[in-house]
């Protein structure tokens, strides 16, 4: 009986070894001389641009017949532009990644027109880091705290890149949810062209990640040219706990439910993606590739250089996270249509 079982192994393994050695082998004569490309739908300088920056310049050698990469930057409407682009006119051949928000999930959710995709189609890689959004202001603004901006004169101006990302989605949801005074302003090319208005006094606030105040914005932040005063996420970040939270001023369950989305729907920002369509297999290469570079010693130690925050979250799992946005129920999704969707 033990003869039969081993044999039985035996002859799998054979039958195996050759298919997997067939797929890889196929899959490093696809990719050997070619070059993929990673399209990222916010200007240079931002934290998106700089995690894919970091991650092109490792991930070639976590792909059979290592690739060359680049990135290029296409830029517009909070990201829908790139997001189209992946969707309607890239090739699903696993030669181009995308690199857009999360939030455009609840732009498709709420019908905007300018949204021509299908989130749900596309195939996920994972995503680098949760993303815990803080609400900062300057020096100017004459907000210090909490109660400053419950009781503020004015509505404060938020700079914002536009629709379908937390820069402007977050602060609109705070709006409706705690009543605050803000007025969202959008066309930002990206996220360092939004903190540059914050520290000029162009505007008077941003709603970010915490990992851009400890990276890019770390200098401003220690200086107190900015400062912390709300954060949007459903839990405190472990650094900054005593910077308080948004659910702790909604009052009611549409309050508390808008607070939830605007932490489900963009606390994990960055995914990254392929067009639909692009074979399993491939699929599963790029997923893997993508993993194992975010586990990469040399990778790491770069982020850590760069002060990005690393905690992988696989492709089929954010899959699965973004995709529950859509049992949202029907009155919070019409009150996100009324808080989020561009005004004609």
């Amino acid at each position: 009986m033990q003869r039969v079982l081993v044999f039985k192994l035996l002859f799998f393994s054979v039958l195996l070894v050759p298919k997997i050695g067939m797929r890889t082998a196929h899959a490093q004569d696809f990719y050997s001389g070619k070059t993929i490309r990673f399209v990222v739908g916010y200007s240079p300088g931002g934290s998106f641009d700089l995690y894919t920056r970091v991650i092109a310049r490792h991930f070639s050698k976590h792909v059979p017949g290592n690739p060359g990469t680049i990135v290029e930057n296409m830029t517009g409407a909070g990201g829908i532009i790139a997001a189209n682009h992946l969707y309607n006119v890239a090739k699903p051949d696993g030669l181009t990644i995308g690199a857009w928000a999360a939030p455009l999930v609840l732009q498709q959710i709420m019908g905007n027109e300018a949204v021509k995709f299908d989130t749900r189609k596309f195939g996920y890689l994972g995503v680098p880091s949760p993303y815990d959004t803080v609400c900062t202001f300057n020096d100017k603004s004459g907000i210090a705290d909490m109660k400053d901006w419950l009781t503020a004169k004015r509505p404060m101006k938020i700079s914002s890149i536009g629709p379908g990302t937390s820069t402007s989605d977050i602060p609109k949801l705070l709006k409706a949810a705690l009543k605050l005074p803000l007025d969202v302003i959008e066309g930002y090319k990206g996220g360092a062209d939004a903190r540059l208005a914050v520290e000029s006094g162009e505007v008077d606030g941003y709603c970010g990640s915490w990992q851009t105040v400890e990276t890019v914005w770390r200098s401003a932040y220690e200086s107190g040219k900015i400062h912390a005063v709300l954060q949007a996420t459903l839990k405190p970040h472990p650094k900054y706990k005593q910077v308080p939270l948004a659910m702790n001023y909604a009052k009611s369950d549409l309050a508390r439910q808008l607070v939830t989305v605007a932490d489900s729907a963009h606390g994990a920002q960055f995914p990254y993606t392929v067009p639909p369509g692009l074979p399993a297999d491939r699929l599963e290469l790029l997923q893997a590739a993508f993993v194992n570079t975010l586990k990469d010693a040399d990778f790491l130690a770069e982020a850590k250089k760069s002060k990005l925050d690393i905690e992988v979250i696989d492709g089929p799992a954010i899959a699965r996270k973004l995709r529950g946005l859509f049992d949202l129920q029907p009155g919070v999704v019409a009150q996100m249509k009324e808080v989020l969707l561009p005004k004609r």
